[in-house]
């Protein structure tokens, strides 16, 4: 197939389906780690497709997400200062904090603009060099190799008004702490295609080995997602548990080299909290070495924060695949895309988004039932 209308083909879509219900005897729990593969398969109802024996849960692959509610009060902080620009991608304005979000900052009157690259607010900063620029550096590895490189590209020229706010995270430490859990269901990972064009996947052969869990490389379309899952799910039933590649159209084993370099080259590992999970051991990354100067909490001294999440919000557990949204009491009721209560309301990739949009259904029987 050349053409993304291929990867959307009904006949084939249909044709993955039967080929999983004639190959499924057991009863097997997958987990898609990519919130952008989650909105596809709610979108596209795929899961309705599977044999009942097949559940899919959703995992923590939305960067928005998952970054903590002290980065969101940090980045609310700095915004709110008068000497300094703000700049982020367009989907984390909305992100609640604990008690408003960066878009209730812009309307007080702070200068926060929405980029479309890390580069582009290096470029601000270079236009506006009476004040600080600041970067919101949220993402997964996917978006780690453009971050490194504004950054780079700052210390390089010496734009010294420019500093980013870093949440990066890592996805196989997540896999781990998923796997290790005592109320882990998850028996075999679609993994992130963008993550792997990026990385490769060499580094998800230990996880599979040392769990026993078949992990599948797969795009974002229909077919795609199915094939991985029919992939997956052979495995299981043959009782292996391999890494295998089904977006071989983008993913090499060894990922972009040139991009890793440049991660390794501004970035180190280092312990991150993620959002209604907790800490995950070197899970994230952090600047290293002289790129440290342009850390925007060590300029501003925003080491020590803490903040608690909502009680009425159950995104921790939709993040582990432990509860769908759904099942949440406040989900379309005390929380909705116009009112959120957590980032998975609100974010393009957030499951609860994708179960609001794409499942008003679900919503409808439950304010029925309360009335």
């Amino acid at each position: 197939m050349k053409y993304l209308d291929g990867y959307r083909d009904a006949k084939a879509v249909r044709q993955f389906a039967e080929k999983i219900k004639r190959i499924t005897t057991k009863s097997h729990v997958l987990m898609e780690i990519c919130g952008g593969q989650t909105h596809a398969i709610v979108k596209f109802g795929i899961d309705e497709l599977l044999p009942k024996k097949i559940t899919l849960v959703h995992g923590p692959g939305c960067p928005v997400c998952v970054t903590p509610l002290e980065q969101i009060d940090k980045a609310i902080e700095i915004a709110s200062r008068r000497d300094v620009i703000f700049c982020s991608f367009g989907d984390m304005l909305r992100v609640p904090g604990s008690r408003k979000d960066l878009l209730s900052v812009k309307a007080q009157g702070g200068d926060i603009r929405i980029v479309y690259s890390p580069l582009d607010a290096l470029k601000t900063a270079q236009a506006n060099p009476q004040k600080h620029v600041v970067f919101f550096a949220v993402g997964f590895e996917t978006t780690a190799p453009a971050n490194a490189m504004a950054v780079f590209q700052g210390y390089k020229l010496g734009v010294n008004n420019f500093s980013m706010l870093v949440s990066h995270v890592l996805v196989p430490p997540a896999m781990e702490a998923i796997l290790s859990s005592p109320n882990n269901r998850v028996q075999g990972f679609l993994a992130a295609g963008h993550v792997c064009t990026v990385m490769g996947y060499t580094e998800y052969e230990p996880i599979a080995a040392k769990y026993k869990v078949p992990i599948v490389v797969t795009g974002f379309e229909p077919v795609d997602i199915l094939q991985g899952l029919y992939m997956c799910v052979a495995q299981l039933e043959e009782g292996r548990h391999e890494v295998e590649n089904q977006y071989t159209r983008s993913v090499r084993l060894r990922g972009n080299i040139l991009a890793q370099n440049v991660i390794q080259a501004v970035f180190q590992v280092t312990h991150r909290k993620w959002r209604g999970v907790g800490e995950i051991p070197q899970s994230g990354l952090s600047l290293k070495g002289p790129y440290e100067l342009f850390d925007a909490e060590r300029r501003f001294g925003l080491a020590d924060y803490h903040a608690e999440e909502s009680t009425d919000c159950i995104s921790g557990l939709i993040l582990q695949g432990i509860k769908k949204p759904h099942q949440c009491p406040a989900f379309g009721t005390k929380c909705t895309p116009e009112s959120p209560l957590g980032a998975t309301m609100v974010s393009s990739e957030g499951a609860c988004a994708a179960y609001f949009r794409y499942r008003r259904l679900e919503v409808d029987k439950k304010s029925a039932a309360k009335r």
